[in-house]
């Protein structure tokens, strides 16, 4: 059911994987201030990729689909722990 539906998202046909579609929040944009240089690099450049296909109304060849098995969470840790830390200083300046 879960590659079902990763299919039908369609992000996939671009190149990009789950974590590229994440609405940059200011916890997102802070993630994306602590990971590796390379990987903002690489998700810059496949934003880039799929901003030209979508532009020329077309996709990758099927053989350059990102797979659901290939897929990783690059980001989506890190969000997390940006999220707890943020409700963690909330949760401290209201008790003050």
């Amino acid at each position: 059911m879960k590659k079902w539906a990763y299919k039908m998202a369609g992000f996939n046909k671009y190149g990009l994987l789950r974590d590229d579609c994440l609405h940059e929040t200011p916890d997102v944009t802070e993630a994306l201030r602590r990971i590796p240089q390379n990987l903002v690099d690489e998700r810059n450049f496949r934003m880039v990729r799929a901003m030209q296909l979508s532009l020329q109304k077309t996709i990758l060849p099927q053989s350059e689909w990102t797979k659901y098995e290939e897929d990783c969470l690059y980001l989506s840790p890190v969000v997390e722990q940006v999220k707890r830390e943020r409700l963690e200083r909330e949760q401290w300046e209201k008790n003050y």
